[in-house]
């Protein structure tokens, strides 16, 4: 062998050594941690609180915790919660191709399903248990979700169940304070931004899945009324107006904001007019200093959830990882200060409810998708 080929064998030795070594080095270097920090907090909720005799979730694992509503003691668990865990293990299954969970979930809230008119819907809790509302944020919940898995899978049973939601959704709809959605059925008494900030973005998914006009002139008289009577000076969002006197109910939480942040986004990608991205920007540094300038979230877990939605989205646009490593921040903080040994997640009153639990299940899963499309390593 010449001396010319002995060098090329060695260069080429060389660069497969490099190579060898990058991927080696790459593999060793990506985290899973979210990953598998959402399998053992599944596992952890189907075990505690998926009573396998009934079929039924708990909502509360301690029984003194259950509530007594129109005279009947709640065993189990309310829609809401339910909602939490059809979100939750959709983006579970964006993750894992192989998951097969949200149609489960879809089976465990069919007993809550209640047909009334004038349009069907789905009432708080198990309709041959007890007597209930249907609250129209519930339902747009399920229809957002819906309308996200139709997107995702093309299964027509989902748009289906997306359009019910937005036909029950727009019976809250009348022209009192100059429009906006109720917060319940038959009851007048509030228009809050949970029934319209969700309204918005099931419209809005309406839309994208059938550019049928209406749905957009539809969601975009709800988001003009929402920023019109709710939003506040800093550019976050108040709870709820009176119908009565027009008096705000100035509580301010996480997911308010991350339904209007999301539906900006939303409004930026269908329309193209670039308003509505500098919008969604402003907001999510407005709610960053506000909610993420500490190491602590500031309210419930599926609040916050709502508004990780809405930062996710934003990524697709805006790639500054800010406000991912604000939310990183409290979350860690939580994973190491708030589980119990079941693998539950606890505060100052004992273990949270389903409700919290779908809602970290679901951050935990956005975070396992942004930890294996990004470096999260760099954010501090």
């Amino acid at each position: 062998m010449n001396h010319k080929k002995k060098s090329l064998i060695l260069v080429a030795a060389v660069v497969l050594f490099s190579s060898f070594s990058l991927i080696k080095k790459n593999t060793i270097s990506k985290s899973n941690f979210y990953k598998e920090e959402m399998e053992k907090l599944h596992t952890a909720i189907e075990n505690n609180f998926h009573d396998r005799v009934s079929g039924y979730y708990f909502v509360d694992l301690d029984p003194a915790k259950r509530e007594t509503k129109f005279g009947h003691k709640r065993e189990y668990s309310w829609l809401w919660a339910l909602c939490a865990m059809f979100e939750a293990t959709n983006e579970i299954e964006k993750i894992d191709k192989n998951a097969n969970l949200t149609d489960d979930i879809v089976k465990s809230m069919q007993p809550y399903y209640d047909p009334a008119p004038s349009k069907p819907g789905y009432g708080e809790y198990i309709v041959k248990l007890s007597q209930g509302q249907r609250y129209y944020d519930d339902n747009q919940w399920i229809g957002i979700t819906s309308l996200d898995i139709y997107e995702r899978t093309g299964k027509k049973s989902y748009f289906d169940l997306g359009k019910s939601m937005y036909d029950f959704m727009m019976t809250a709809s009348d022209t009192k304070l100059g429009g906006g959605l109720y917060w319940r059925e038959n009851d007048y008494e509030t228009k809050n931004t949970c029934s319209n900030g969700p309204g918005i973005l099931v419209a809005l998914k309406m839309y994208k899945a059938t550019k049928q006009k209406a749905y957009l002139d539809n969601a975009l008289k709800i988001y003009k009324w929402t920023n019109e009577k709710l939003q506040t000076p800093d550019g976050l969002f108040y709870d709820n107006i009176k119908v009565n006197d027009g008096s705000i109910g100035k509580t301010i939480y996480s997911y308010n904001t991350g339904t209007m942040l999301q539906s900006n986004v939303y409004l930026y990608e269908l329309t193209g007019d670039k308003k509505y991205l500098k919008k969604a920007i402003e907001m999510a540094d407005s709610s960053l200093l506000y909610f993420y300038g500490g190491d602590k979230f500031r309210d419930g877990y599926w609040f916050n959830a709502v508004l990780l939605r809405g930062y996710q989205h934003l990524l697709k646009y805006n790639k500054d990882l800010k406000y991912i490593s604000g939310f990183k921040k409290c979350l860690d903080n939580t994973l190491k200060e708030n589980k119990n040994e079941k693998g539950l997640f606890t505060g100052n009153e004992g273990v949270y409810n389903l409700v919290e639990h779908g809602g970290m299940l679901e951050i935990l899963a956005r975070f396992a998708y942004l930890e294996d499309h990004y470096n999260l390593a760099k954010q501090k």
